[in-house]
C-alpha cells in the first residue's frame, strides 16, 4: 500500500484548480501566497484524495466497520469545503464584475462610433452627389444631360432612404433642393420623350424614359379632374366650362400617351441588340407578360376609373355636371377611342387598344350612366305623376299636358340620338314611363253602365273615355313617328310599351263599340221577320227600304253623330291613309256588319222575284249607310267584294240559273262559311255532296 506522502508527491508537481483559477486575472505574474480559504480547500482536497486512494488500492485491507449503534460523526472537512466554495464564489464575482462592465461600455462606445462614422461617410457622399447634380442643373436646358442628372437624383434619394439620413440639417437642406430639381427633371424628360415620340427618335426616347424613371415618377395619368373643387357662388357657368375644358385636355393627354407607348412598342419590336441580336422588346417584356400598350392602358383605365369614382362621391358639383351631361361625357370618350384606333391602325402592327381595353374605359363612367338614366326616368315619371295624380281619379288632363309629356320624351331621345347604344338605354327608360302612363290612364277609365249606352247622347263618362282614348292615340302616333328614322331594334325596345298604350286606348272605347255592334246585329236579325216571298207588282214597285234597314240606318247615323264625330279625326286635318286606333275599330265594325248581313241574308227563305228586288234595295241602303257614316266600303277588301257578288246574284239571268246560282253562292260564300255556326257548316257540306 502506498504511503500518503508517496500519494501526494505526484500531485504536488501538477497545478491545482485553485492555482489555475488564481492565475486567470494575470497569468504572467508569479503564484501568490495562498489565502486561508485556499489553504483549507487544498488541505481538504488532498485529504479526500488520500482516502480515495487507500480505499481503491487492492492490497489494502477493508476498513473496519463502525459499531452498529454509534452514529457516525460528521466529518469536519465537508463543512470547511462548502465554506471555502462560498468564499471563492464571492471573490470571483467581485473580481469579474468590474471588467465585464468596462468591456460592455467600451463595446457600446465602439458601436456608436462606428455608426457615426457611417453616417458621416454617407452624408458626405450625399453632399458630393448633390454638388455634382447642382453643377449639371446649372447648365442650359438644351445642354442638360438628363440621363446623368436623373441617375444622380435617383442615387441621392436612394442613399438618404437606405441609410436614414433624415434629421441631419445639412442633408435636409440639400434634399429639399433635390426634390425641386426632380420636378424640373421630369418636366424636361417629358418634353424630350414627347419630342422623341413625335419624331420616332430612339435616342431621345431612351433618354426621356431613363430620366423619367431616374427622377422617381411616371409623368402619366389623367390627373386632377376635381382639383378645382366646388366653385364659388356666381361662378357656376364658368366653372362648368372650365371643367369640360379640363376633361378635354385630359382626353388629349390620354390620346398622346396611348399613341406614344404604341410608337415605343413598335420601335422596340423592330430594333435588335447589336451584341445578342435579340429584339429589344423581348428584353423589356418577359415571356407571358402583357404588351406595353396593354399594361399602360390598364393602368390608365384604373387611374381614370378611380378619378371618376372619386369625383362622383366627393364633389356634388362634378357629379351633377357629369350626370346631367353624360351624353357629352360619353361622346368625348367615344371620340378618344376612335382617335386612338384610327391613329394606330397600321397593317401588320397590333393596335394600341383592343375591345377589352375600350370596355375598361367605358365602364369607368358607368356610375354616371346609371345616375343619368335614373334622372331621365325620374324626370319623366314625375311629369306623368303630375298629369295623372293618384289622389284624383276623375280629373282628365288637357291636350297641352299630354303634349308636354311627348315633348319631354322627344327631348330625351334627341339628347342621346348621336349614340346608338345610349339611345337604346334611354328608350328602355322611356318604355317604363309609357307603361306608367298606360297604368294611370287605365285607372282613369270609366267602366259603368253609362259608358256602354248607345241609345241616347254621349254621357260624361263616355266623353271622359273619349278624351283619354284620344290622348293615348296622340302618344302612340307621335312616339311611333319618332321611331321611324331609327333602327328596327329601337322599335323592338318600345314594342311592348306601345302595345300597352294601344291596348288601354282600345279598352277605353271597346265596350262602346261592342254595345253598338250588338245593337246593329239585333237590327240585322230582324231580316228573318220580314216577308221576302210576297208576289205581285206592288211589292216589286215599292222603293222604300225594309223596316229593319231603316232602323239600322238610324242607329248608324246616331252612332256617327253622337260618338264617332268625337272619336274620329277630321278628314280635313288628317292626311289620306292615316289610321288611328278608333279608325281601326270602326273599320272592324263595318266589316263585321257586312259579313253579318250576308250571312243572314243568304238564309232568307222563301225569296220571290219581288223579294230579290227588295233585298237588293236593302243591300244598297246598307252600303250607303256604312260607306257614309262608318268607313268607306271600297277600302274594306274581302267583305265589300262579297257584298258585291251577293248583289249580282239577284240580277243575273241565265237559262241554267238554278245550277249556276248554286255554284256561285258556294264559291263566294266559302270565306264566310268558316265564321258561321256549326249548323251552316253542316248545311254547306250537305250542299256540296248534292252538287
Amino acid at each position: 500500500m502506498a504511503s500518503p506522502a508517496a500519494a501526494r508527491s505526484p500531485a504536488s508537481s501538477v497545478a491545482s484548480p485553485m492555482q489555475r483559477l488564481s492565475t486567470f486575472k494575470n497569468p504572467s505574474t508569479a503564484t501568490p501566497t495562498p489565502t486561508s480559504a485556499q489553504r483549507i480547500l487544498r488541505t481538504g482536497l488532498l485529504g479526500l484524495r488520500s482516502h480515495l486512494l487507500c480505499f481503491l488500492s487492492p492490497s489494502s485491507p477493508p476498513p473496519p466497520s463502525p459499531p452498529p449503534l454509534s452514529p457516525p460523526a460528521p466529518p469536519p472537512t465537508a463543512e470547511k469545503l462548502h465554506h471555502a466554495i462560498r468564499l471563492l464564489e464571492n471573490q470571483l464575482r467581485s473580481e469579474l464584475s468590474d471588467p465585464h462592465r468596462a468591456i460592455a461600455a467600451k463595446t457600446a462606445q465602439l458601436s456608436n462610433l462606428h455608426r457615426t462614422t457611417e453616417l458621416l461617410q454617407h452624408s458626405v457622399r450625399a453632399l458630393r452627389l448633390s454638388k455634382k447634380l447642382r453643377d449639371l442643373m446649372a447648365a442650359e436646358p438644351e445642354k442638360l444631360d438628363l440621363a446623368k442628372a436623373a441617375q444622380l437624383h435617383s442615387e441621392i434619394l436612394s442613399l438618404c432612404d437606405e441609410y436614414d439620413l433624415t434629421g441631419i440639417d445639412v442633408v435636409e437642406e440639400e434634399l429639399a433642393w433635390v426634390r425641386e430639381s426632380g420636378d424640373r427633371l421630369r418636366n424636361e424628360a417629358m418634353k424630350v420623350l414627347e419630342r422623341g415620340m413625335e419624331g420616332l427618335n430612339q435616342a431621345e426616347v431612351g433618354t426621356g424614359l431613363q430620366a423619367i424613371s431616374g427622377s422617381g415618377g411616371s409623368g402619366f395619368g389623367p390627373g386632377g379632374i376635381r382639383g378645382a373643387g366646388t366653385p364659388q357662388i356666381g361662378a357656376g357657368a364658368k366653372a362648368r366650362e372650365a371643367l369640360w375644358q379640363r376633361l378635354g385636355n385630359c382626353m388629349d393627354q390620354l390620346h398622346s400617351i396611348a399613341v406614344a407607348v404604341w410608337h415605343l412598342q413598335r420601335v422596340l419590336s423592330k430594333k435588335r441588340d447589336p451584341f445578342t441580336h435579340v429584339l429589344l422588346l423581348d428584353e423589356v417584356i418577359q415571356e407571358g407578360d402583357p404588351m406595353l400598350t396593354d399594361r399602360v392602358w390598364e393602368a390608365i383605365a384604373k387611374a381614370f376609373a378611380s378619378q371618376m369614382k372619386s369625383a362622383f362621391t366627393a364633389s356634388s358639383f362634378v357629379k351633377e355636371i357629369f350626370t346631367m351631361g353624360y351624353p357629352k361625357l360619353y361622346s368625348m370618350i367615344e371620340n378618344l377611342l376612335e382617335r386612338i384606333s384610327r391613329d394606330t391602325d397600321v397593317k401588320g402592327v397590333l393596335p394600341a387598344i383592343n375591345s377589352s381595353g375600350k370596355e375598361q374605359i367605358v365602364s369607368a363612367v358607368e356610375i354616371f350612366q346609371t345616375a343619368f338614366l335614373g334622372h331621365c326616368l325620374s324626370r319623366l315619371s314625375d311629369l306623368v305623376n303630375s298629369v295623372f295624380p293618384m289622389s284624383s281619379r276623375g280629373s282628365v288632363p288637357s291636350k297641352e299636358q299630354i303634349s308636354r309629356i311627348i315633348s319631354r320624351i322627344q327631348e330625351e331621345i334627341e339628347a342621346v340620338q348621336v349614340d346608338a347604344r345610349l339611345t337604346l338605354l334611354v328608350l328602355r327608360e322611356i318604355g317604363k314611363v309609357l307603361l306608367l302612363l298606360a297604368e294611370r290612364v287605365e285607372y282613369q277609365i270609366s267602366t259603368g253602365p253609362e259608358s256602354r249606352q248607345v241609345s241616347g247622347p254621349a254621357t260624361p263618362a263616355q266623353l271622359k273615355n273619349f278624351t283619354l282614348c284620344q290622348h293615348l292615340q296622340d302618344v302612340h302616333s307621335r312616339i311611333s313617328s319618332m321611331l321611324k328614322g331609327m333602327p328596327s331594334i329601337a322599335a323592338d325596345v318600345l314594342s311592348a310599351s306601345l302595345g300597352a298604350i294601344y291596348g288601354v286606348a282600345c279598352d277605353s272605347v271597346t265596350s262602346l263599340f261592342q254595345a253598338m255592334l250588338d245593337r246593329l246585329e239585333s237590327c240585322i236579325l230582324q231580316i228573318h221577320d220580314q216577308n221576302f216571298g210576297v208576289l205581285g207588282m206592288d211589292a216589286a214597285m215599292d222603293n222604300n227600304a225594309s223596316p229593319y234597314m231603316e232602323e239600322l240606318q238610324k242607329c248608324i247615323l246616331h252612332f256617327r253623330s253622337e260618338f264617332l264625330s268625337r272619336l274620329l279625326p277630321s278628314r280635313t286635318t288628317t292626311a289620306p291613309g292615316t289610321e288611328n286606333i278608333c279608325t281601326r275599330l270602326v273599320q272592324s265594325m263595318a266589316s263585321r256588319v257586312l259579313v253579318f248581313f250576308i250571312r243572314h241574308a243568304s238564309l232568307v227563305r222563301p225569296l220571290s222575284e219581288s223579294g230579290k228586288l227588295r233585298m237588293a234595295r236593302d243591300m244598297a241602303e246598307l252600303e250607303l249607310a256604312v260607306g257614309q257614316n262608318l268607313f268607306p266600303v271600297e277600302q274594306l277588301g274581302a267583305p265589300y267584294r262579297a257584298l258585291e257578288h251577293f248583289v249580282h246574284l239577284f240580277s243575273w239571268k241565265h237559262p241554267n240559273l238554278h245550277h249556276l246560282l248554286f255554284f256561285k253562292i258556294c264559291h263566294q260564300m266559302s270565306y264566310f262559311i268558316i265564321c258561321t255556326p256549326v249548323v251552316l257548316k253542316n248545311c254547306s257540306h250537305h250542299c256540296k255532296e248534292t252538287n
